[in-house]
């Protein structure tokens, strides 16, 4: 397992933007921390990593949100309002277990994992102070 310690939302956002010119069709990044660690961040620099230069913003009520315009498409899922793995179910988004693009999932381990041929980077953020967070990431196929 990697780690990647961060001083400012910029670093997280770098750390994803570098993952994003590096992101191949089918990767699924599954993202878990607290509120605040920086997730969004690391999503913000992924998009433009993939190329896409609009706004990004958590999809916390509306469940995904697509990016489009990028060398590949990004699918931004927030799975905060889903309590239970009926409700996840219900919503479809095993879909976005196999992407056309890349897809991003925060508040991962609400999940319960399905079998996914795609490449998986699980990603935990950790609180270390007001503007440090630890991020520790490793790959593997499910």
């Amino acid at each position: 397992m990697a780690t990647f310690t961060s001083h400012s939302p910029a670093e997280t956002e770098a750390l994803g933007e570098a993952w994003g010119r590096e992101a191949l069709r089918g990767l699924v990044i599954a993202l878990s921390g607290d509120l605040g660690a920086g997730k969004t961040a690391l999503v913000r620099g992924l998009a433009r990593g993939l190329g896409y230069n609009g706004r990004v913003h958590s999809p916390t009520f509306t469940l995904v949100n697509t990016y489009e315009g990028g060398r590949l498409t990004l699918f931004h899922l927030d799975l905060y309002r889903l309590e239970t793995p009926e409700h996840i179910h219900s919503a479809g988004v095993e879909e976005y277990l196999r992407p056309e693009g890349v897809a991003v999932i925060e508040w991962a381990e609400r999940l319960v994992e399905r079998g996914t041929k795609s490449l998986l980077r699980k990603v935990n953020f950790e609180i270390v102070d007001e503007q440090t967070r630890r991020i520790s990431y490793e790959d593997s196929r499910a």
